[in-house]
């Protein structure tokens, strides 16, 4: 399985980091291919510019996100929640790689749209400071809904499973390494997510 894995904080030493490469380690041990995109270290402008009403040239590095975005099986996002939405550098990222005619297509005379990058999985690997049943039943899980929904599910991927290491602030070093060995073992149960069947667009 071709798996891409996104670090959505825009800190490569970050503890999002740290659980982004223990699940490449798993993934590899299973037998996953495995790439890795830290936006952090990419050369892209996180603004769309001119929105979608005029082209905005896609830098290399974006160009090359495109590509692996095409090229996996199965997607893994690990970022944490700030003021209750991703950072801005994975919702720039977003607004710039997933665009009409790469990720979706609004059909003629039609509220519905094709989903251009159906027939793949994917996982979100969340932290947040507050406690997950606080975000959920609180703030109704505004970034993961942002994420899943709005995003992932919108352009096909399916199923999207979403995995929260919460309460980081007042977790102590045992249980932050404890979840850190987790990403291993969840590496290995993405391998057997089954995926869909991929349709023709505009089935």
């Amino acid at each position: 399985m071709n798996t891409l894995v996104i670090l959505g904080h825009p800190n490569s030493q970050s503890y999002c980091a740290a659980l982004a490469e223990h699940y490449i380690e798993g993934a590899k041990a299973a037998g996953h291919n495995v790439q890795l995109l830290k936006l952090g270290e990419l050369d892209f402008d996180p603004s769309l510019r001119s929105g979608y009403q005029k082209r905005q040239e896609l830098e290399k590095d974006l160009q090359e996100a495109q590509r692996l975005l095409q090229w996996c099986d199965h997607l893994v996002v690990v970022f944490p929640t700030w003021w209750g939405a991703p950072p801005a550098i994975l919702k720039g990222f977003l607004d710039r790689t997933l665009l009409p005619g790469f990720a979706f297509k609004y059909r003629e005379n039609s509220p519905m749209w094709d989903k251009l990058l159906a027939g793949r999985t994917a996982r979100l690997i969340v932290t947040s400071d507050s406690p997950a049943w606080w975000l959920r039943y609180v703030h109704f899980d505004p970034a993961i809904r942002l994420m899943k929904q709005t995003t992932l599910e919108f352009c096909g991927f399916t199923p999207v499973k979403v995995t929260r290491v919460d309460s980081i602030r007042s977790r102590k070093p045992n249980s932050l390494k404890k979840a850190l060995l987790e990403m291993k073992n969840l590496a290995k149960t993405d391998l057997g997510i089954k995926r869909p069947r991929l349709q023709k667009v505009g089935a």
